[in-house]
Parts: C-alpha cells; structure tokens; sequence
C-alpha cells in the first residue's frame, strides 16, 4: 500500500530528519531566525509536531515551497506530491462550499474542513485565516480551536472584516487599523498554548494600493507584535513590490509570498531576493475545476463515458486516497471471523 497513515511520508521524512539533526537554526544564508526546539527532538522514536515542523520550515535558511489543498484527499495528493507544507486557501476552501470568498462560509465550517485535511495527511497545514473572522477575541478563540485539531499554523491578513479576495481587480481593499491588528497578533501569540503554532501576518498594503512605506511599517509592527512571518502580498504581474520590499525589509523576519500574478518569475529569482517560503495558492483547486468542466460538458454532448473513462482516475485509486486498505486490515483483527 503507498500510503499508510502511521507511516511518515517522505515529505515528513525530510523535515523529521532535519528537525533531529538541526536542534536550532544556525545563523547562516541571507536570513537568520530561530525555531522553537520541541520535547520530543530528545527522543529520536517520536516524530515531531505539525507546528513545529511548520515552524522549521519557515525557519528554514532554504527557500521552502507550501501547495495549496481544499479538501481531505486534495491534502493527501498534495503531501504524496512530496511538498513538506499544505496552504489551507480561503479561497479554494470557500469555492469547493459553492460560495464567495468573501466569509460567507463561517469558520465554523472551514474549521471542519480543516479537521478532515488534518486527519488525512501527516504534513503541517498553515491556514489562510482572512481576517480571523473579527477581532481580537474571535481571533485568539479561532487560534485556539486549530491548536486542538492539529493545524499547525494561521495566516491572518490585515483588511476589514469581512474580506475580499485580493486578486479582484477594482474592488475597494480597505485595511485595519495598523495598532488594531498588531493587537489582534499579540492576543493570538498571547492565547496559542503550544509555542510552535506559527502565526503568520499577512500585509496587504500593496493589494490596497499604499506604497513601500506602508508596507514597511505595517510588516514591523505585526513582527514586533509577535508574528512568526510576514506574508508579503501583490497582485502585480512582475516582482517590483516584492523586490522592493525585500531589499528594505533587510531579514527583519521570514518573509513568505504568493506568486500567482507574478508566476513567470523564476523561482532561482525569489530565492535570491531572501524569500522564506513559496505559497502555490490555489492551483489545485483550478486544476480540478477545469478538469471537471472538461469531463462534465464531454459526458453531456457524448452521452457516453466511452471517450472520458481512461483519463480519468481509476475508481481503485479513489479507494487507495481513501485509505480503504487500513480499513481491510482493520476489519480482519476487530470483526469476529
């Protein structure tokens, strides 16, 4: 069986293997920061937590690279894929529910999306929070409650409740309150009761047409608050505010972007900039929408699955994604013969 759910993936390996061998990061390569050393790296038998390898991977002086998933086997796609992070996109979340990225699901329901992509997949999964879903204490609550279902991380922007999605072209972005939301950061840090959750702090002055100055300031407050990272944002098709930034920003802290406007950028290019780690935000949800378009319309026109059947996924496949081979074993040893 390729996957076994007790067995650490290779993906899992590799952060496991550097999470043993490397007990603090040494404070060498463009940037330098520290991660929490967990309990368990004093015995070689126990794998670390999610939040700390989340954590390692921020804090990692490689450029790391996190995938997007939206669903419990769109998570275990994404870690046999062999990616050592999942992105938790607000976006793909809300689109496989069928409504607006706009928090009109609660997170109430994003919470019990998360529980499955959690429990189907060994990897640490940072969510994209939006705003936290109000304040403060909705915030810390929030925080709270991804800490017991083993997220590892949340990803928080700094817009008004509620949000729009920031690739929208011509809508009004209207940001917090600077002091407000370095707040919001403190009450979570301040909440978390595991010191590997990893918060990071998403500006988004650029997306609200404010300049390099307004990005500056915003990162630093949010970082002296207490944020783990800084997710830098744009939506231009070139690096220009991203390259900006990060000539001023000088290592203050990890630094992690979302190059889905600015794709075509090589990725050699972000690496030499400082850049922590790499969000590929949302492609797996577009993949399997234009697959879907394709077979659904196909299917309709042919009445036939005839033309469709060999590109698809096999049905034993689902099965194997579905871990349906654990449940085989299962019934041998616990269902009378």
């Amino acid at each position: 069986m390729l996957y076994r759910r007790q067995q650490l993936t290779a993906a899992t390996m590799r952060l496991f293997t550097r999470f043993l061998t490397r007990p603090t990061l040494s404070l060498v390569g463009p940037r330098r920061f520290t991660a929490t050393a967990s309990p368990s790296q004093s015995n070689g038998l126990e794998k670390p937590k999610k939040t700390t390898l989340l954590k390692q991977l921020i804090t990692s002086p490689n450029l790391e690279f996190i995938m997007e998933a939206h669903s419990g086997i769109s998570a275990r796609i994404v870690q046999e894929s062999g990616f050592s992070g999942i992105w938790g996109s607000g976006l793909s979340v809300s689109a496989q529910l069928g409504v607006r990225d706009n928090n009109e699901a609660s997170w109430t329901q994003v919470l019990e999306v998360l529980e499955f992509m959690s429990d189907a997949s060994d990897i640490p999964i940072l969510l994209d929070a939006d705003t936290g879903y109000g304040n403060f204490n909705n915030a810390r609550r929030l925080v709270r409650k991804l800490e017991k279902r083993g997220i590892a991380g949340a990803c928080m922007e700094d817009k008004i409740f509620p949000k729009t999605n920031s690739l929208h072209d011509g809508r009004a972005q209207p940001l917090a309150n600077v002091d407000e939301f370095a707040l919001k950061i403190k009450a979570c840090k301040d909440h978390q009761t595991d010191p590997d959750f990893c918060l990071v702090a998403r500006v988004e002055a650029f997306i609200a047409g404010w300049g390099l100055d307004e990005a500056l300031k915003r990162a630093e407050a949010y970082i002296n608050a207490g944020a783990d990272a800084i997710l830098m944002h744009s939506k231009r098709d070139d690096p220009s505010e991203i390259e900006a930034f990060m000539r001023a920003w000088k290592n203050q802290g990890p630094v992690i972007v979302v190059p889905t406007k600015y794709y075509k950028v090589p990725t050699q290019q972000l690496r030499d900039m400082g850049v922590s780690v790499v969000i590929w935000a949302n492609h797996n949800l577009r993949a399997s929408v234009s697959a879907m378009q394709s077979v659904s319309s196909r299917i309709y026109a042919e009445q036939s699955l005839t033309s469709v059947e060999s590109e698809v996924a096999p049905v034993k496949e689902i099965f194997r994604l579905q871990n349906d081979a654990e449940l085989q074993e299962a019934e041998k040893k616990y269902l009378p013969k």
